[in-house]
């Protein structure tokens, strides 16, 4: 029996009712409808829908500037030792800057995260063609030619006892980029006093779909110059090698001898241009991890001398970027430049072209199934 979608409610697929994730009812009081007031506008989008920027503050010190398009992260700003903040992410003055780029920075990311090789997938007997916006590699990336990220959300800060967080929801509806099924979602971010950014994902659908869903976010700890010098170490014994199509192919690799193992720290510079084809085929590290272990546990460590971040999380995989492919042209907030391998991304995801890979986790959501998925990204002062 399909689900009553009227008006386009992600109430109406059930998926708000949790207790366990606020909503701005859940807010006490006053505190919660300042946060509201202090929102302010952020540019209009070439769809002509009206972004807000909302500020959250931890605290612990963490802070947070974020805008209603695509639930995309403007500022995080991360303390040291002695307190002071750095701003250790990339951003734009207003939603215009992300539409003069294509790193899909900071942004929530769905319907299906990474590529769908071929741009297509088959489902029940029927192929679905889907936009093949990945120039040059004739796959469909992070959703399509107009993703989740690019869409306004529904907005509601809230806090929760010494908590600090914001709901977005939204309604993707049945063939949007000519995916099956009308999907409801909401995303979670939430700010502890320990200085801990949780993410929080849930969704449902009334027709079977493919889903993928991500935040890409990217990090600088040191909040200037390039990334190369952090180190990282990562809990995964194998990774997905990829073509020249950055398409995974064949089985999942052992990491054990290649410039892909992470199992103890290494600075991501030492290796990432090594004589290896596979990391060749992505300019770099633009690979799928397959992490170790099931459940909610720590995926990876990045650490400079001042900061450290641990990411933790209930999915299979970790897609590390270097931003190999970005521009050194391009210029961010507070009209700084942008250089290529400034920001490392940290993607936690089902693996990539999973629709196609009966062999990976699945990534197919049913009528009647919530999807839930949780990432945390914990930072400390060194």
């Amino acid at each position: 029996m399909p689900v009553d979608l009227a008006e386009g409610s992600c109430y109406n697929l059930g998926i708000m009712n949790r207790t366990d994730i606020p909503l701005i009812g859940a807010a006490t009081g006053v505190f919660a409808a300042d946060i509201a007031r202090g929102a302010r506008p952020f540019g209009v989008t070439k769809f002509g829908e009206n972004a807000r920027l909302f500020t959250l503050k931890g605290k612990g010190g963490l802070e947070m500037q974020v805008t209603d398009c695509g639930g995309k992260i403007v500022r995080l700003l991360a303390p040291d030792k002695a307190g002071a903040l750095v701003d250790v992410t990339v951003g734009f003055d207003d939603v215009s800057g992300w539409e003069k780029t294509d790193a899909y920075f900071g942004a929530i990311i769905g319907r299906c995260a990474n590529r769908i090789a071929g741009a297509a997938f088959e489902l029940d007997g029927k192929v679905y063609k889907l936009a093949a916006n990945d120039a040059g590699h004739h796959a469909c990336l992070h959703g399509g030619a107009r993703g989740w990220d690019a869409y306004v959300w529904a907005a509601e800060p809230f806090t929760r006892g010494e908590d600090v967080g914001i709901v977005f929801t939204r309604t993707s509806p049945d063939g949007e980029e000519n995916f099956p099924g009308t999907v409801a979602v909401k995303v979670v971010y939430t700010i502890t006093p320990d200085n801990v950014w949780r993410v929080e994902f849930e969704a449902a659908t009334d027709k079977t779909t493919p889903l993928n869903l991500t935040q890409h976010v990217y990090f600088n700890l040191k909040g200037s110059g390039d990334m190369l010098d952090h180190e990282m170490r990562i809990a995964a014994e194998k990774f997905l090698a990829i073509d020249a199509n950055l398409a995974p192919v064949g089985e999942p690799r052992a990491v054990a001898g290649t410039p892909f193992d992470f199992r103890s720290f290494h600075t991501i510079g030492e290796r990432i241009d090594a004589d290896d084809p596979v990391l060749q085929n992505g300019a770099g590290y633009d690979h799928n991890w397959c992490l170790d272990g099931e459940g909610f546990r720590q995926a990876l460590i990045l650490k400079t001398p001042a900061r450290a971040l641990e990411v933790w999380t209930d999915q299979p995989g970790i897609q590390v970027y270097a931003g190999n492919f970005i521009s050194d042209g391009w210029t961010m907030k507070d009209g700084l430049p942008m250089k290529r391998r400034g920001y490392v991304a940290l993607e936690t995801q089902h693996y990539p072209n999973s629709p196609n890979r009966p062999d990976f986790p699945s990534v197919w959501l049913h009528p009647g199934e919530t999807f839930r998925s949780k990432t945390e990204f914990r930072f400390t002062a060194l």
